[in-house]
This record gives C-alpha cells, structure tokens and sequence, in this order.
C-alpha cells in the first residue's frame, strides 16, 4: 500500500495557520499597533478603508529595521521577542511567537517600508500571498508603515464570511481603543475612509479614558489604587448611577495588556453587590501590574486570556479594592444615619455648666378682659372698641310679604328619570384578574384565559411600532427643553444610520454631535426617564450590526423598543389597564404569539378545571 502522508507546501500550510492568527481585519490591526508600540513608536497612526477590506495602513515612528531583519520578519517563528523558552515567563513586550506578519503576508497584499535611524536610505518591500515581490532602497522618514491591501484576495471563502462594514469596523475601533488605553504615553490617531475618527494626544490614563469615550466620562470615573506584594492595582470604576445594560466599557489590563477574564469580571460585581440595578454593568477601566513570572500568556492565539499563579488573593484584593474606593468616595451607601450639625455643641460651650431657664409670668393678664392692654404702645391711649350694631340691623327696612300656605303646592313624590329599563340595565362585573402582577386571568364561554402581561404588551407595542415605521409616521410629543444625551463614538455612528427610523417611531433630534445628541420630542407612549434606558438597549440589541435590508433594520428596532417599554413583571395593574391590555392584544395582527415567538396566553376550558378536581 503506498504512502498517503505528505507535507504540505509552506504557503498552504502558511495559509492554513493564519487562519488562528488572522480571523478579520480587526486582528491585522491588533498585531500592526503592537508591534508598533514593541518599536518604542510614541506616534501611530492607523489608517482604514472600508472597514480594512480595502486597506489597512499603520504607520509609526519607532526603531525601525534593518535590511536583514525587514526580510526575515516574515518568515514564520521570527522574532526578536524572546531567545528560549524560559523568556516566556519574562515577557515585556506584547508579541513574541513571531507568526503574525508570517499570517498577514500569507492571506494579503502587504507593502512595508522601515528605515532605522542611523541609516541614510530605508527599504520597500512588497509581498503578495507569501511571494517577495520586490524589493528597493527608498528615502524614507524613521520609523515603519505597513500597509495590508485586499485582505483574503487568495481565500475568498474567508472573505465572503465577513460581516458588515459597520460590524467589522466596529471590531477594529475596539481594538484600537484597547492598545490606546493601556499606553497613554504614545500619540494614536486613526482615519477611517479619509476622516478622522480618533485624535489621542500624550496624556495620563484618565485623560486618554476620556479622550476616547468623549461625553461626561470624567463624571463618572472613581479612582482605584492598591499596592501590593501580589498585585499593584490602579484605575477607575464607573459610579452605579452611570451602569448601562451592555458590557462595552469593562476593561482589564494586565502588564500592559488587554486581556478577557470572568474570573476577575466575578469580583467586580461582587463588590458592586447591591449598588446595581438587575441586569446593569459597571464600567470599569483597571490596570494590573503582576510579576511576569506569576502569569502564562501563552495559552490563546489572541493572548487575551492569562492563567494567573494565584487567581483567589487577586479576586480577593479586586474586590476589596473596588468595595474601598465606592465606599471612600462616598459612592456606596454608608452604615452611619445622616447628624444634623446644628444639634452639635458649640466648642466654646463645651465646658460650661448647664443653667436653667428663667420663667417670666404676666400676672396682668386676664383671658376673659374685654379689653386688652396693648404692649407695644403702653404710653399712648389704650384704643377705645366701638360698638357694633346688632343683627336685627341688618333687616331694617326689608318689605314684608305674605302668602297663602294653602295656595302653594308641593312634590308629593322625588321625580326619578333613567335612559333604560330597568331589564336592560345590567350589573357591572369584574371581567379580569391579575395574579401574582404577572397573569391577567379573564372567564370567556368555554373556561378562561390566562395571559402573560409582560409579552402581550411586548406584542401591542410591536405592532404599533411596526405600523409607525412602515405605514404612516407616528406622532410624537414635543419636550419643553431638549434632554441631552452623552454616547461614545461608536454609539454615535450607530445612532446617525438609525436616525430616519427612529424618526418615524416618534423621535425628533435636534442635533447628533461627535459625542453627544439633543431630543426634542419622543414617541407618545415613552417618558423622559425611558429615553436613555430604550436606546441603551437598542444600541446592545445592535452591536452585532445594522440589518441590510429596511425591513429588518426596522423589525429590530420596534422588538427592542417593544422589549424595553413593556409593562414589567410585578408591576400592577388597575381595572381598566388590565381590560385595555386584553382587548388591544387580541386586536393585533398575531396575539398568539410575543415578537420572540413566546406564547402570550392559553386558555383552559371548564372540563380541564374538572378534571383537576376529579377523582
């Protein structure tokens, strides 16, 4: 039998590997700014095009390479990182198994040009698929730019499951965002499409958490600081008041480095216990300092997760730390009741003896004088009272009339009048019932129905969004002042493409700034304390991306409304809002089911009920 294992050719196997390395244009830039910033680069610039199918350029000013050194980078496991395997546990640089350039030239068309500082002339490279294209001596400035062109040109499978433009770009603002803020001492700009999305100056850490999340972030921020032999911990944590329904403002820092952990994520909320509202996230921006060799990064192809030597005293000092800062700031509620100061004791009066209040009687005064003396005036004349005249004054002069008793008459009986019979008149009864503010219970012929309050508004509400945004603009309320609402760039985006559709559900804007909106007027059945808590949702609900089509851009929409308007369970009902509920539901189009396809009632007929009590 002949031999069916063979190797594979360096670029197939090239391609295959970068396939770990290199999921989508976000992981090209994530591996381009980290070796920019393992330059000593204090300028980077990232420039995009179409979400970085087209392009992606990062430019920096670093160290640069030498003419050796600019060949070998991509050759696969090249690296000037690390010499043995014991330098794992000594790392101080963010990459260090020498693959990624290795991946990126194997799946795109890559143009790369360094000049070190001491040389008068830099090198320009071009490799297409793994395959050195050319090479030239070029006048260049120090520092080096690589420019990725045409990702996944030569795997068009990959490219085709590419999400949106927006998802993906979305994916590279987060990465972007994450080598921004763990170095603060480095000059980041990025360009997206030729207009400039991020200008991030030199600046210390909160500063450049600012600078990124624009708005009143600044208000928001609660210092943390903690050294230990174990950890040295600083940052900031968002005030409760400030939690919002998604998790896109948690990030952890270790050495310098972003990573992903539920494990630490667990402390943080542990130490917000009580503070938070159900389902709300705590910001938080933390930064770790851990001796190198307490940590193996070496366990992901993404490095964002790190096994930690001892992960329990770090959870323990997290949460305290959290717990400290909440409580120093006067953030977190405080066992101690609210003193009045005025009840203190003045200083002066601290050591001096009680005396006992003098008591002065009025030995004149008499309750039932018709006169009394006035003190005020004690030297003029007392004031004389003039009398008044008596009542029967009052009806000197009026003409007597007399008349007949006998000549009146009077109503023998009261005169009633009804608009019915006294048959067709029929007695008000109680047709529903709520149990537990969570069911509305109402008899029909055959036996009942019990419906779920929660997802039959979920149902009105989505219908009446739907017809809004798709028959006829809905009305809307006008605000007496305009409410100003603060988002972060990527919100920001968001809420411009969703601006005409969120028009017709009701919404009017004023005006969408870079880091700001203003509303004017909302939706009839939304209130002003509703408005942030409705588009936080529908900005999570839309994290994924914006659907293609109108149609579902303006499904999503009216269920996240739908989702965050609806009556919620606990919540009572009157009489009347009950009747309302059950008579709207089943007046819409589909009552059967919620807009998640849940059932929103069932019914159960009288010889169900008699079977529960049969014997």
């Amino acid at each position: 039998m002949s031999s069916i294992i063979q190797l594979l050719p360096d670029h197939v196997a090239n391609q295959i590997a970068a396939g770990e390395v290199v999921q989508r244009p976000a992981s090209v830039v994530k591996e381009l700014l980290e070796n920019a910033v393992d330059a000593n680069a204090t300028d980077i610039k990232l420039i995009i095009k179409d979400a970085g199918k087209s392009l992606i350029q990062v430019i920096d000013n670093g160290k640069g390479m030498s003419v050796t050194d600019s060949r070998l980078c991509f050759e696969r496991h090249a690296t000037s990182k690390i010499r043995q395997a014991e330098d794992l546990f000594s790392l101080h640089t963010k990459g260090f198994r020498g693959e990624a350039l290795a991946s990126i030239a194997a799946i795109a068309h890559v143009e790369m040009k360094t000049k070190q500082d001491q040389e008068e002339l830099g090198i320009h490279i071009i490799i297409e698929g793994s395959k050195f294209v050319s090479q030239e001596p070029a006048v260049l400035p120090k520092g080096t730019s690589f420019a990725i062109k045409n990702l996944f040109f030569n795997i068009p499978a990959r490219r085709n499951f590419l999400k949106s433009e927006t998802v993906e770009q979305r994916h590279i603002v987060d990465e972007f965002q994450r080598v921004a803020m763990a170095h603060p001492n480095i000059h980041f700009t990025m360009y997206h499409n030729g207009s400039e999305m991020f200008n991030l100056p030199i600046s210390n850490f909160r500063q450049r958490i600012v600078n990124i999340f624009a708005g009143k972030t600044n208000e928001k921020l609660v210092p943390v600081k903690e050294e230990t032999e174990i950890v040295n911990l600083h940052g900031f944590i968002g005030k409760p008041e400030f939690a919002k329904k998604n998790r896109g403002e948690q990030f952890f820092f270790v050495n310098d480095r972003f990573i992903k952990s539920g494990y630490l994520h667990h402390a943080v909320m542990a130490a917000y216990e009580g503070l938070l509202k159900d389902g709300a996230q705590p910001s938080y921006f933390l930064y770790l300092e851990v001796p190198p060799h307490t940590i193996d990064i070496n366990i992901h192809p993404t490095k964002t997760e790190i096994k930690f030597d001892d992960e329990h005293a770090l959870y323990a000092i997290l949460r305290s730390s959290i717990k400290h800062s909440l409580g120093q700031f006067n953030v977190a509620p405080v066992l101690d009741f609210d003193r009045d100061p005025n009840l203190d004791t003045p200083y002066q009066y601290q050591n001096k003896e009680a005396e006992y209040p003098t008591i002065q009687v009025d030995s004149t005064f008499n309750p039932f004088a018709d006169e009394k003396p006035n003190k005020s005036f004690s030297s003029a004349s007392h004031y004389k009272k003039e009398a008044q005249p008596s009542w029967e004054s009052l009806y000197v002069g009026l003409k007597q009339a007399t008349h007949d008793i006998a000549e009146m008459t009077f109503e023998n009986e009261a005169v009633t009048s009804s608009l019915f019979e006294e048959n067709e008149i029929e007695q008000e009864v109680k047709r529903t019932y709520q149990i537990h503010k969570k069911y509305i219970v109402s008899p029909i012929k055959s036996g009942m129905v019990i419906i779920n309050q929660k997802r039959a508004h979920e149902r009105i509400l989505y219908e009446a969004f739907l017809t809004s945004m798709t028959v006829h603009k809905a009305s809307s309320q006008q605000m007496l002042f305009p409410l100003q609402l603060f988002f972060s760039v990527a919100e920001i985006n968001l809420l411009r493409e969703l601006q005409s559709s969120l028009e017709n559900t009701g919404f009017v804007f004023e005006e969408i700034n870079e880091d700001h909106i203003m509303i004017s007027g909302l939706p009839v059945n939304v209130t002003e304390s509703e408005i942030s808590i409705v588009l936080e949702e529908l900005l999570s609900d839309l994290q994924d991306g914006i659907p293609d089509s109108s149609f579902c851009q303006n499904d999503t929409i009216a269920k996240s409304m739908a989702r965050s308007l609806a009556v919620k369970t606990g919540t009572y009902l009157t009489e009347k809002e009950q009747e309302n509920l059950v008579h709207n539901l089943f007046a819409c189009k589909e009552p059967n089911v919620s807009p998640f396809q849940k059932p929103t009632f069932i019914t159960m007929s009288v010889e169900d009920l008699d079977k529960k009590f049969s014997l």
